[in-house]
Formats: structure tokens, C-alpha cells, sequence
């Protein structure tokens, strides 16, 4: 039975993620590496901000970084409680949970890679979809806390399942991402009215996230709030085409992809949202989707 939850990286999503926790645990504990923000965290949600030595005693542990080595980094530093279920929300390396499952499973610990897609509109409404590998009975154990910060809870294999449904995704995603920006560009060319073209592909086939949400609320607007910084899709993209290569399989598109994505990320300003990958397109069509 979980009698206590922590918390661990505070950042965009993470922040909103753990506000969910208290209303179905009594003990939840945050930390983040700027403690200052664990501190605002429990005065605003009723969390208990506390050093990182105290957090990992929770029997439960959710984490959400930048990267896996990140996250191996703090565990190293640390001495987990025996019998907790480590979860691991950073979009990681497969290899990475691969390793720190078999690890930690010497020491009596549970660690599953369970990243989550829905963006940070997702986390205020704990509406997110969590994609878990690894061990099946740790999952059900865990689920409770899981069910707290999403709606889709899917177990998806073994260690290191998790991390790869969601760089798939996220390559997908900047597919997506990409081919619309090259089609409307080409409507706009031609003089067709975008916001009517979106609302005919809206009710078509060629329909999809990034017509419905991203493309009018970022894109169109020229707003591109930063919820999901354009780095890391481009990590992401990364950790995807390494699967590919590791499967030995052809894959044109997502190379292609993958390259277009790190180039828009190098070029693009601080601070920029994945949407604004665009704007790479844009220079060299010098055509601006609005």
C-alpha cells in the first residue's frame, strides 16, 4: 500500500504533474533542483518540499528530467528506499531504463519508463497519456499514483518500452509537424485562405493533431507559447531514428525528419516551442504562414 509519493524535477510539466498527487495521497514530498520552486510548489498545492536524501524514502518516486542521464546522474547520488517503485516520466534512451531496471532490481527497487504525451495543457488536467515499460507487477502497483496525473495508462512492454512509444511518437509527431508546414505553404502560394483550408482538412482525411491544435492555436496565430521546447523534439527525433538504426530497418522519412528537426534547433531563437520549427521553412520559402 503507497503511504507516500515524491517528486522529482519540477519543470513545465513536472510542476503541474505533482499539484495532482495530494488530492488522492497524504504524504507528498517535491524537490527540484532549484528548491526555491519545491518550496512554491508546497505552498500552493500542500506538497512537503524537502531534500532530495528524504524524497527518495517515498514508496513511491516519480521523476521528470531533460534526459536519462540526467536521471542516472541523481540516482547514482542517492540510496533509494528498498521496496519503492521508481517512475520514470522523462522522455529517456530504452537502454537507459533497460539498465537502471536491472540495477535497482538488485536493490529491491522497481524502476519503470513511463513518459507521458499531452503537453502541459495535459498535466493541469491530468489528462495526460502515460506509456509504461517494465515490470507488469510493479505497474499494477503503481497505477494508483499514475491514475493521479493521467487518463491513458498503458503498459507497453518491457523495460525500455515505454521510452521507445514515445520517441516514435514524437517523431511522428514532427512529421506531422513538418508536411503541414510544406502543404499550407503551398496553398498560400496558390492564394487559398489557410483558416478555410484548415477547416475542409479538419473534416478530412489528411487531418491530424498538428491540424487540429498546433497549426491554428501556434502557428496561424504566430503565438508559439513554449510548452514543449523544440531541443527536445529534436532529442527526441534523435533517440527515435537510433531505434531504427538499432533494427537494422529503412527509414527515409524519419532520417529526413530527424535531420530537418536538429537543424530547425540549432537555428532557432532561446527558448523556442517545437511549433516554431516552422519558421525554418518559412525562411527559405520566405512564405509566413498566418
Amino acid at each position: 500500500m503507497t503511504q507516500s509519493v515524491a517528486f522529482i524535477g519540477l519543470g513545465a510539466m513536472g510542476y503541474r504533474m505533482a499539484a495532482h498527487l495530494p488530492k488522492y495521497f497524504e504524504k507528498v514530498y517535491v524537490w527540484n533542483r532549484s528548491f526555491g520552486k519545491a518550496e512554491q510548489h508546497a505552498t500552493e498545492y500542500g506538497t512537503l518540499a524537502v531534500e532530495l536524501a528524504e524524497a527518495v524514502q517515498a514508496d513511491v518516486i516519480f521523476s521528470c528530467l531533460p534526459t536519462s542521464d540526467d536521471v542516472e546522474t541523481l540516482i547514482d547520488g542517492v540510496s533509494i528506499k528498498s521496496g519503492a517503485i521508481w517512475i520514470d516520466c522523462t522522455s529517456g534512451v530504452p537502454e537507459a531504463a533497460r539498465r537502471l531496471a536491472e540495477r535497482l532490481k538488485t536493490q529491491n527497487i522497481d524502476f519503470l519508463d513511463a513518459p507521458v504525451s499531452g503537453q502541459t495543457i495535459g498535466a493541469e488536467n491530468a489528462t495526460l497519456t502515460v506509456m509504461v515499460g517494465g515490470d507488469i507487477n510493479a505497474f499494477e502497483r503503481a497505477y494508483p499514483a499514475m491514475a493521479a496525473v493521467g487518463k491513458l495508462i498503458q503498459h507497453v512492454g518491457d523495460s525500455g518500452a515505454g521510452f521507445a512509444v514515445k520517441a516514435i511518437n514524437n517523431m511522428l509527431l514532427a512529421v506531422n509537424l513538418w508536411s503541414v508546414a510544406e502543404g499550407f505553404s503551398t496553398l498560400k502560394a496558390h492564394g487559398v485562405n489557410l483558416d478555410a483550408a484548415l477547416n475542409c482538412i479538419n473534416a478530412s482525411s489528411g487531418k491530424s493533431m498538428v491540424t487540429e491544435t498546433v497549426f491554428p492555436q501556434r502557428v496561424l496565430s504566430r503565438e508559439f507559447p513554449v510548452t514543449f521546447a523544440l531541443p527536445l523534439l529534436a532529442k527526441d527525433t534523435g533517440i527515435a531514428l537510433n531505434l531504427v538504426h538499432e533494427a537494422k530497418l529503412p527509414a527515409p522519412i524519419l532520417a529526413l525528419t530527424q535531420s530537418l528537426i536538429q537543424a530547425a534547433s540549432l537555428t532557432a531563437e532561446a527558448n523556442s516551442d517545437f511549433s516554431s520549427a516552422v519558421k525554418m521553412y518559412e525562411d527559405w520559402t520566405k512564405i509566413i504562414l498566418n
